[in-house]
Parts: C-alpha cells; structure tokens; sequence
C-alpha cells in the first residue's frame, strides 16, 4: 500500500496550491480519503474528507469556502485544491484511507505546505 502526496510548497498569502495524493496497493473506490495537517507544535487535524464516490465531503470550519477536496477513482488520486491561503495553513499535509467514514487504515508521509510572506 502506497500513498504519495505531492503539491506543496511555499506561497504568499492569498495564493494557491492543489494538492495531490496518488494511491496504490488497495481498492481506492472503495475508501473514504480524507486530508489531515500538522502545523509546527499541534496536534493533527482533519482538513476535509471525502465518501468513496465522491459524492458527500465535510470540511474543517477553518477551510470552508477556501479549499476543496475531490477525487478521481480511474486515477486512484485524491486533490486538495487550496485557496485564499493564510498563514496558519502553514503545515504538513497528510493523506490518508478508511474503509470505513470514521477509521484511517493508510497513512501517506505527508508534504508541506508553507504560507509565507
């Protein structure tokens, strides 16, 4: 089992990043994927998660209206698209994979994303 993200880096305020996280190993289609961070000295937080076909997703009150999750199942390959970012998005962001809405059974190392001006 694989999950590799990729996408980071680091933008000014108010900029853009899509995040992406490539999947093998396992039955994408039939796992939730959801986006977590870690900022420096914090615990990880959920970021958004999405249903397996894509059609249910919840966000962190933090990132309602600025990012958008969504996923491609021919591609195994879930997104995190970003805007209108802020400093205190400032973290590295982890994919991860649950058979079930609640339970994480893959975990990705994770990339990072700076915010700075």
């Amino acid at each position: 089992v694989q999950l590799v993200e990729s996408g980071g880096g680091v933008v000014q305020p108010g900029g853009s990043l899509r995040l992406s996280c490539a999947a093998s190993g396992f039955s994408f289609s039939n796992y939730a994927m959801s986006w977590y961070r870690q900022a420096p000295g914090k615990e990880r937080e959920l970021v958004a998660r999405i249903r397996n076909d894509g059609g249910y997703t919840i966000y962190t009150d933090s990132v309602k209206g600025r990012f958008t999750i969504s996923r491609d199942n021919a591609k195994n390959t879930v997104y995190l698209q970003m805007n209108n970012l802020k400093l205190e998005d400032t973290a590295v962001y982890y994919c991860g994979a649950g058979s079930t809405w609640h339970g994480m059974n893959y975990w990705g190392k994770g990339t990072l994303v700076t915010v700075s001006s």
